[in-house]
């Protein structure tokens, strides 16, 4: 019945339609309970089918198709064919399959397929994004533009784990990332981030804290100084100390984190100034870097009179603790341009009436400008009346404390006739330590102290030489313990001594604002002199009862006698600035041994000399003589001696360094005795040796006092 292009005729489209309507009809009279009669288009249904019909019982004509194999089968429902049918119009194949290797093939046709696929967490997609936005700030220091990207990211109500997440990272890292990590804070600070997800990071890092000290050194400690910088920078409300502590576990370390932050840091007097000065200040740049700041827009300030402009730069300055220099200055440039002075008490007055310069740094300026008020006379003639005139207005006005006149004596004159002396004597000494610094001569120190021929300043001495020795490095503070040693022993009292640690404990807080971890070095000095018996445990109770009360330095003073209690207290303390070099103590005594050994198989004396100027240890010298003592009374060979001749008259080895290596000796010669039989005799020979050719201190003899504690019992 098929044409031989493959589609139906007119007629065929016909009888299909009027079968597919048939088999309708007859499904319907199968399921109905009466029988029907065929009608006339069944008949003519049959007709034209041509196919044979049976009846039985009454039941209706059921049709049925031939295939064209010539088997019966059953219509299906709706006219649907079966096996080698047409089917039903419209009907499509289940089975039928798509060959990828047709050449007619579209990819369009295939079926759709789901896949699964993790469904993303927002948060997590925040935490990766803010890890490269941090990363980049830390390499540009760009604060607006990290704040720009915080921005971009639009998920503000993640804000707190963005919070978390910088100072977790800065923590690991170097002060500089430090102190960028909390200025970005600051600058993010209400404008991008509310002071509630402020306080909220924060207490995640608090929960997290016992996490983060796995991984970080001294976490509960950098963790603390975080939270009091978020104090200090008023973005986190002191009060969240107390409410974060009742919601934190007693054993946890977010607990501890919060007691040290209050008691180490806030607690402290000028801690405002030691918080922002902990990570090297809040704008990365050095004193003179500051002071051309300052001086910069302090004349910008003077050319266009813009106050708001002025205190906006100051303030954008950062350094708070700093403030002093913005008085002095100004007063200078006031004197300087007296057409510049009623602008400059504007400033000031307004910048004390806004807070931005406090009380007592006010008062610093001042006090500044007052002690150099001789130096600058000398560019400025009339800089002291002009001083003197300028205070009671300044005080009458409101912005200078009265407080001010009792430090620099009556009506604000500074430094009377009475006290040339001391003014003479504070500048001579800065040389003279200065001097020794560069020198290690002790013997010439000495002489230039009995030259001043002021023995009732020794205690302003010893508060100079602590204080220049704590802004320098470990080997200024050792050569400082050293010095201290020797003028005990020839031209200081233990008074003096006393008086010079009462002085430098009562300016500890001026000091700390200078130097960042004064009480801490203060409190080793101490020790030390405590060590090299210079002092004695119970001058320490005394220098205690002598402070103000409410003194920070009544707890450095706590703080040193706890460091010379402690076990294996005096070896620590003994190293604690490593010999001067960074070398641990041990590591110099085995290069000091070596060399003298090499000297003493067949060693060159110039080059044994050479070896120990290379130690660069000079105050450390006392070991060298020892060991070389020590050494010819074992080998029985008295080549040391020439060695020591020639370092004594090279300078190498000072009259101190040799007098506190004999004293070593003596002190251990009982025990050195048990080794060496004749150490005594052999020691007497050296000693009268030594005294002939002027290598020790006149009053060094068999009855010297004790010498300083060995470096090392066992040695």
């Amino acid at each position: 019945m098929a044409s031989g292009e493959g589609f139906l005729t007119e007629e065929q489209r016909e009888m299909l339609k009027i079968a597919t309507q048939n088999a309708e009809i007859l499904s319907s009279s199968l399921n109905s309970p009466t029988p029907k009669s065929p009608s006339p288009k069944e008949h003519h249904v049959k007709a034209l089918g041509g196919g044979r019909a049976s009846a039985a019982g009454g039941a209706s004509v059921r049709h049925v198709r031939r295939s064209h194999s010539g088997k019966y089968i059953r219509v299906k429902k709706d006219g649907g064919g079966g096996k080698g049918t047409w089917g039903k119009l419209l009907d499509t194949d289940g089975e039928f399959r798509i060959d990828r290797n047709d050449p007619n093939y579209d990819s369009g046709e295939e079926p759709y397929e789901l896949v699964g696929s993790a469904v993303c967490d927002p948060l997590d997609e925040y935490k990766k994004a803010v890890v490269s936005l941090i990363e980049e700030y830390f390499t540009t220091g760009d604060v607006d533009v990290a704040a720009s990207d915080l921005r971009e990211l639009r998920s503000s109500e993640y804000h707190p784990y963005f919070v978390k997440r910088l100072v977790s990272m800065a923590m690991d890292r170097h002060d500089k990332e430090k102190e960028m990590a909390s200025v970005l804070l600051s600058a993010l600070y209400a404008d991008v981030i509310s002071s509630a997800q402020i306080s909220q990071g924060f207490f995640l890092l608090l929960e997290s804290a016992d996490d983060l000290e796995v991984d970080i050194l001294d976490a509960v400690d950098i963790l603390a100084l975080f939270v009091a910088r978020a104090v200090v920078d008023d973005i986190l409300p002191p009060a969240f100390i107390t409410r974060a502590g009742k919601t934190l576990p007693e054993s946890s370390k977010g607990l501890q984190v919060l007691q040290t932050a209050e008691k180490s840091y806030l607690s402290a007097p000028h801690h405002a100034e030691l918080v922002e000065r902990r990570w090297g200040g809040s704008t990365h740049l050095t004193v003179e870097e500051v002071k051309k700041k300052i001086a910069d827009l302090l004349r910008e300030y003077v050319e266009s009179g813009d106050t708001s402009e002025a205190c906006r730069c100051i303030r954008q300055l950062g350094v708070s603790f700093f403030h002093h220099e913005v008085v002095k200055r100004a007063l200078v440039l006031a004197m300087e341009i007296r057409t510049a002075e009623p602008l400059i008490r504007k400033l000031l007055k307004e910048a004390a009436e806004e807070g931005l310069i406090s009380s007592s740094q006010m008062v610093k300026g001042f006090v500044r400008l007052a002690e150099s008020l001789d130096d600058l006379a000398l560019d400025i003639p009339s800089a002291k009346t002009l001083f003197q005139s300028l205070v009671p207005v300044a005080i009458s006005e409101g912005w200078l404390d009265a407080s001010f006149l009792k430090s620099s004596g009556k009506d604000g004159e500074v430094q009377d006739k009475d006290d040339e002396k001391l003014r003479r004597y504070k500048k001579e000494v800065v040389t003279i330590i200065h001097e020794y610094f560069l020198s290690d001569d002790i013997p010439e120190l000495i002489r230039s102290l009995e030259d001043l021929a002021a023995p009732e300043f020794n205690p302003i001495f010893l508060k100079k030489l602590i204080t220049l020795a704590m802004d320098r490095k470990n080997r200024e503070k050792e050569m400082a313990s050293i010095l201290l040693s020797t003028l005990h022993i020839e031209i200081f009292s233990t008074e003096d001594i006393v008086n010079g640690f009462v002085l430098l404990l009562e300016s500890a807080e001026d000091t700390a604002l200078d130097i960042l971890d004064a009480s801490n070095e203060l409190a080793l000095f101490l020790a030390r002199a405590v060590i090299d018996d210079v002092l004695a445990p119970l001058n320490l109770e005394e220098i205690a009862s002598r402070l103000p009360p409410k003194c920070s330095g009544t707890e450095t003073v706590r703080m040193a006698r706890s460091l010379v209690a402690a076990r294996h207290g005096g070896e620590r303390i003994l190293r604690c600035w490593g010999g001067g070099t960074g070398w641990a103590v041990e590591d110099a005594k085995d290069k000091i041994l070596k060399l003298l050994e090499e000297y003493e198989s067949g060693g060159v004396v110039s080059e044994a000399c050479q070896c120990i100027r290379d130690l660069a240890m000079p105050f450390f010298n006392h070991e060298v003589v020892k060991k070389a003592l020590v050494m010819a009374m074992e080998k029985k060979n008295d080549r040391m001696l020439d060695l020591l001749q020639e370092g004594f008259n090279e300078g190498l080895i000072t009259i101190n360094q040799m007098t506190k290596g004999y004293g070593r000796i003596k002190d251990g010669l009982d025990d050195l005795a048990l080794d060496i039989p004749n150490a005594k005799d052999k020691f007497g020979f050296y000693l009268e040796y030594a005294k002939e050719r002027g290598w020790l201190l006149p009053s060094f003899s068999l009855s010297y006092p004790e010498a300083p504690p060995n470096l090392d019992a066992s040695s």
